[in-house]
């Protein structure tokens, strides 16, 4: 999956995270409908996704600088 479809993705689990929060007792993300009882799913999700996207996000590699002992 690419960072934009992560980003999308990550976006809808949010809105249904909201609209259930809200009230609604379900909603539907593409072919998929959430239920009430699903949040604790959808908070997982959520979760999930942020990692991902920030995993693809930072840099793959750190550079140290060390400072010589004397």
């Amino acid at each position: 999956m690419t960072l934009e479809e992560l980003k999308a993705r990550h976006t809808a689990v949010l809105r249904a995270i909201n609209k259930i929060e809200n009230g609604a007792q379900e909603y539907r993300i593409g072919q998929r409908t959430v239920r009430y009882g699903d949040l604790a799913t959808l908070y997982k999700q959520e979760s999930d996704l942020s990692k991902e996207i920030s995993r693809l996000e930072r840099p793959r590699s750190t550079v140290a600088v060390l400072g010589r002992r004397r």
